[in-house]
C-alpha cells in the first residue's frame, strides 16, 4: 500500500486535492481513498427539481457518481454503458444504491436532454442526473478534482462512497462494470 500523499491546501481558483492512498487496479485505472468536501450548490435533477448537492449525496444510501455530458461521443456514452452494466450487476442492491451522473456541459444539457440520455441507457430509478448553473456544475467538478476548463479535457472517473462522512473510492480510468461492482462491495463493505 502507496504512503499517504499530502498536498498543500487549494486556493479558491486551484482544483482540490486532498490527501489519497493511491495504487493500481488494472492496467488502464487507477484508485485513490479520499475525503472530498461537498460544496454547498444547487443543482437542478434530470426531473427539473432543485437540490442540494449535499442533501442528495447525504441521503443515506450508497453513491456511485460520475461526470458527463450529452453531447459527448467518446468516453462519456462509455463511461454511462458501463454504469448501465453495474446497474443491471447490482441486481437486488440496486433500489439501495444512488446512481449520480452530474454533467460539466450545463448550458446544453438541460433536465430534458438529460432524460433522453438516461433513458438511451435505461437509467432507472435510482440513477439520476443532475444539471444547473455553470458555477455550480464547475464547483462540483472543482470539488471532485474533476475540472480541466473544458469539457473536451474530461477524463473517465467513478467514485464510490458507502455512506455520508465516509471516504470516497476513485477510479481514474475506463473500469470494467466488474471492476466498478467490486469496488461497491469493497466499499459497501467498508462501512
Amino acid at each position: 500500500m502507496a504512503a499517504m500523499q499530502t498536498e498543500p491546501a487549494p486556493s479558491a481558483t486551484e482544483d482540490v486535492a486532498m490527501p489519497a492512498h493511491h495504487h493500481d487496479m488494472t492496467a488502464g485505472t487507477m484508485r485513490s481513498t479520499v475525503d472530498y468536501p461537498l460544496p454547498p450548490v444547487t443543482l437542478i435533477r434530470d426531473d427539473g427539481t432543485e437540490v442540494s448537492l449535499v442533501d442528495e449525496l447525504n441521503d443515506g444510501r450508497p453513491v456511485v457518481l460520475t461526470f458527463i455530458y450529452t453531447t459527448c461521443t467518446t468516453i462519456c456514452p462509455m463511461i454511462s454503458q458501463t454504469f448501465e452494466e453495474l446497474q443491471d450487476k447490482l441486481g437486488g442492491d440496486r433500489d439501495r444504491v444512488h446512481m449520480v451522473s452530474i454533467s460539466i456541459d450545463p448550458e446544453q444539457d438541460t433536465p430534458a436532454r438529460l432524460r433522453a440520455y438516461a433513458a438511451r441507457f435505461d437509467a432507472g430509478p435510482e440513477w439520476q442526473y443532475y444539471t444547473g448553473t455553470v458555477e455550480a456544475s464547475i464547483a462540483a467538478q472543482r470539488a471532485f478534482n474533476v475540472y480541466r476548463g473544458d469539457k473536451m479535457n474530461h477524463t473517465a472517473v467513478a467514485f464510490f462512497r458507502s455512506a455520508p462522512g465516509k471516504p470516497w473510492l476513485r477510479i481514474d480510468g475506463l473500469a470494467t462494470p466488474a471492476e466498478l461492482l467490486d469496488a461497491y462491495h469493497e466499499v459497501v463493505a467498508s462501512n
